[in-house]
C-alpha cells in the first residue's frame, strides 16, 4: 500500500505548535491580561489535542501500510527513536545541566529529574509527586506511552477490530478521566485519560483505507466540524475552570471530534483549494518541519526574552520571543536533528518502498 504524502498536514502541525506557543507565552500573565485575550490564549492549549489527533492518524496509516513488513517493529521503533530521543535528551541536558552551570542556578536533584528522563513527568504532574523539569514535556510522555502498545495492536488486529479497540480506548479514557476528576487528581496530564485523542486520530487512517477521505465528503466533514465546533468553543471559553466534571469531560471529547473532522476536511479538499495552498506555503511547511523544536524550546525562549526585556511592550515582546524560538529551533534542526534523521535510511520498511514517513508530536 503506497501512502499519499499530505503536505498540507505539515501546515496543520505548524498551527498546533503556534497555538501552544501562544498559550504558554500569555499563561503566566493571567492577572495582567484582559479577560477576552486570556480566554483566546487559553484556547491555545488545545493545540496539544490537535497534535495528538494528527499524530494518531499519521502513525496509524504508516503502521497499517507496513504491518506485513518483516522488519515492522524494528523499523518503526528505530525511526521513532531517531526522530524523538536525540533532541529530547539534548533539551533535558540543556535544562538540567548546561543552563544551571552557566547561570549559577542550583542543579535540581536527580531524583526529581528522573521523571523527565524516563518519560514519566505526566505521572508526576497527575499525582503531584515532587519533581523538577519542564512541565510541557508531559504530552511527549503520552505519545511515547501510546507508541509502546499501538504498533502491536495494529499488527495483530484486523481493520474491524482496530475500530473496536479505538471505541474501547475512548470509553476507557472517559471513565478514567471521570474517576480522576472526582478524586481530585489532575487528569489533564494522565496517559490513560488522554490516550483516546491519539487513538481517535486513527479513525482517519481507517477512513482513508476505506477511501472516505475524498473530495465529495469534504463538505460532510466541514458540516460536522461546524456543528461540533460552536458548542465546543463556547464550553472552552465559558467554562475555563475545572469545577464541573461533566462539562470538563464533554468539552474535551467534543474538541477532539472537532479537530478530527477538521483534519478530515482538509485532507478531502481538492488539491487546488486555497486552504491547501496556504497550508502548503513555504512558511507553513518550514514551521511544520521544525515544529518539534518549536515545541521543546519555546518556554526557554520565552523566559530568555522576558529576562532580557522585562519592561517591553507585550506585543513586541511576543514577536521577539517567537522569532527567537524560530531561530533556535531552526539551528537545532539543521545543525543537530538532521544528522540523526539521515540515519533513518538504514531502517526503511523492506516491503513498502515508497512510503514517505510523516509522523510526529508533536513531531516528525
Amino acid at each position: 500500500m503506497n501512502l499519499k504524502y499530505h503536505k498540507e498536514l505539515d501546515g496543520v502541525r505548524a498551527i498546533a505548535a503556534i497555538m501552544v506557543i501562544f498559550f504558554h507565552f500569555f499563561f503566566f500573565l493571567e492577572s495582567n491580561l484582559p479577560s477576552l485575550l486570556l480566554k483566546i490564549a487559553n484556547l491555545g492549549r488545545t493545540g496539544v489535542s490537535l497534535f495528538f489527533v494528527l499524530s494518531g492518524f499519521l502513525i496509524t496509516r504508516i503502521l497499517i501500510a507496513t504491518k506485513d513488513s518483516p522488519n515492522y517493529f524494528t523499523s518503526f521503533y528505530a525511526r521513532r527513536s531517531l526522530r524523538i530521543f536525540p533532541l529530547y535528551y539534548l533539551f533535558l541536558t540543556l535544562t538540567f545541566i548546561v543552563i544551571p552551570l552557566f547561570s549559577g542556578k542550583p542543579f535540581p536533584p536527580f531524583n526529581l529529574q528522573a521523571y523527565s528522563w524516563t518519560y514519566l513527568q505526566n505521572f508526576a504532574l497527575t499525582f503531584r509527586w515532587p519533581h523538577a523539569g519542564p512541565s510541557h514535556l508531559w504530552s511527549l510522555s503520552v505519545e511515547e506511552h501510546f507508541y509502546l502498545f499501538w504498533p502491536l495492536l495494529i499488527y495483530i488486529l484486523s481493520i474491524r477490530k482496530i475500530v473496536s479497540a479505538i471505541v474501547f480506548i475512548i470509553v476507557m479514557a472517559f471513565v478514567v478521566r471521570y474517576v480522576m476528576i472526582e478524586r481530585d487528581y489532575v487528569a489533564y496530564y494522565f496517559t490513560f485519560a488522554r490516550i483516546d485523542e491519539l487513538s481517535m486520530g486513527a479513525i482517519l487512517a481507517v477512513l482513508e483505507i476505506k477511501n472516505k477521505l475524498i473530495n465529495k465528503n469534504a463538505n460532510k466533514f466541514l458540516l460536522i466540524s461546524v456543528i461540533l465546533g460552536i458548542p465546543t468553543i463556547a464550553l472552552l471559553v465559558i467554562f475555563t475552570d475545572m469545577g464541573n466534571t461533566i462539562i470538563q469531560l464533554v468539552k474535551y471529547k467534543l474538541l477532539v471530534f472537532t479537530y478530527l473532522c477538521m483534519i478530515g476536511y482538509i485532507i478531502s479538499l481538492q488539491e487546488t483549494s486555497w486552504i491547501k495552498r496556504i497550508l502548503r506555503s513555504k512558511p507553513m511547511l518550514f514551521s511544520g518541519k521544525i515544529s518539534y523544536g518549536l515545541y521543546l524550546y519555546h518556554p526557554l525562549c520565552n523566559d530568555a526574552t522576558w529576562s532580557a526585556f522585562p519592561k517591553m511592550n507585550l506585543a513586541l515582546n511576543f514577536i521577539i520571543s517567537v522569532a527567537f524560538t524560530y531561530m533556535v529551533a531552526s539551528a537545532s534542526y539543521y545543525l543537530f536533528e538532521l544528522n540523526f534523521l539521515k540515519l533513518k535510511r538504514f531502517f526503511e520498511y523492506k516491503k513498502e518502498k515508497g512510503i514517505k514517513s510523516e509522523t510526529g508530536v508533536i513531531l516528525n
